[in-house]
């Protein structure tokens, strides 16, 4: 197994992945499978989860992490290392460094979520805060390998990173060796390349179909060329999988093996954070998330058993907030509408009064009384509620209507 070379002459093969296994054996978990009733139900087949975000650093970067600085010759190691990355590789890069006695610095965004940064630090990494928007990161940390000589970490686009990944399909088929699919999210392609190589090596009947977020989808076209080609990336909550170009050595291993790549909307990807919290009692960020997102969106294409791969669990809280609320949205279980009301005293509680008949939790209230559209007397009322479901928002808006107000989405 030949570690340290950028651009390979060769493809990678099953060996690689093998050793890169033995390699990280006592380091990376064999993360659990965990069953979902809900999905198999949905699908008709068994639907489990391969929950990498129960993995150190809360998602699979560790493996190629420590894969790639692994096979760093004796003087690249005394150099250092150096990566860029708003939140999984940082922290990948930062552990598997410590594990092997080698410098790490991190380059992060300033916005970086303040956990992210913290955990960084605290895996052994010197964290610098340089840029607004992840390209400006990855040019400040390619300038200090440069000036240095500390040896860059990409996060995807190298064999060795693709081989660590890659041992997440090995564990599939010894996990679940009935398994007839494998989804998994889809940004560089680090991941989706290194477990196509295992799986179709050892079982070419299963699908491995990647899941992109429709914002960030650059796959689609760049296989449709047949090269990589770099988009324009929309922003997405699915910021692990948020990558405007796919990388060069994964690219090769997707086009050839990978059967499908499919995108996935915001709605789903909430959905399937929400699906995942409260169905499976497992945090997942919005890019893990993802192959749920796509078995949520078109459960009768998928041939089972299933093997979803969350790829990650680190998300802000603050983030996880606004997304459970899109999540319940999306759902049917979170209704906002206006209305208006005579201003006068008891108007609100006969309001609530009716609200609390209708079963619908009131979360939050805002008046407006200073808008020209409203009358003299009028004041406009605004209501975010929590619900049941779609039938029960509607028998809201209905009891609200009989009651004499006039519903305004």
């Amino acid at each position: 197994m030949s570690f340290g070379t950028p651009y390979p002459s060769h493809p990678l093969i099953l060996d690689d992945i093998r050793g890169a296994q033995k390699m990280l054996s006592g380091v990376a978990r064999v993360s659990p499978m965990e069953g979902s009733r809900y999905l198999s139900r949905l699908v008709g087949s068994p639907v489990h989860f391969k929950c990498e975000n129960l993995q150190r650093t809360g998602s699979f970067k560790l493996r190629g992490a420590y894969v790639r600085i692994s096979g760093l010759r004796p003087e690249e190691r005394a150099a250092g290392v150096v990566a860029a990355s708003a939140g999984n590789h940082a922290q990948g890069v930062a552990l598997a460094s410590s594990l092997l006695g080698v410098r790490s610095t991190v380059f992060m965004p300033v916005g970086a979520p303040l956990p992210k940064v913290a955990a960084t630090r605290e895996y052994g990494a010197d964290v610098r805060l340089h840029g607004h928007v992840v390209d400006e990161t990855l040019a400040a940390a390619q300038e200090y390998a440069h000036d240095t000589g500390a040896v860059f970490i990409h996060p995807f686009d190298h064999r060795d990173i693709i081989a660590g990944q890659g041992t997440v399909g090995l564990e599939i088929l010894e996990q679940c060796p009935e398994v007839r699919t494998i989804v998994v999210g889809v940004g560089g392609g680090g991941l989706a390349a290194g477990i196509a190589v295992a799986v179709k090596a050892l079982r070419p009947d299963v699908k491995v179909i990647g899941v992109q977020a429709e914002a960030a989808a650059a796959y689609p076209p760049s296989l449709a060329a047949g090269h990589p080609l770099a988009i324009d990336c929309s922003p997405t909550m699915a910021d692990g999988i948020q990558v405007g170009r796919p990388g060069d050595v994964p690219f090769g291993i997707v086009e050839e093996l990978v059967d499908e790549v499919r995108t996935v909307s915001e709605d789903a990807l909430s959905s399937a954070l929400l699906l995942c919290l409260e169905r499976a009692k497992l945090v997942v960020e919005p890019a893990g998330a993802s192959p749920v997102a796509a078995l949520l969106s078109a459960p009768e294409t998928f041939k089972g058993p299933v093997v979803a791969v969350l790829s990650g669990g680190n998300v802000d809280p603050l983030l996880m907030q606004r997304i459970l609320r899109h999540g319940m949205a999306a759902a049917g279980r979170y209704l906002s509408l206006r209305l208006r009301l005579t201003d006068r005293p008891g108007a609100l509680a006969t309001l609530l009064g009716v609200l609390s008949v209708a079963d619908a939790n009131v979360l939050d209230v805002g008046h407006v009384r200073t808008d020209p559209r409203l009358g003299l007397t009028e004041v406009e009322v605004e209501l975010h509620l929590e619900t049941k479901g779609p039938e029960h928002c509607e028998e809201v808006a209905s009891a609200l209507r009989e009651a004499g107000y006039t519903v305004m989405p």
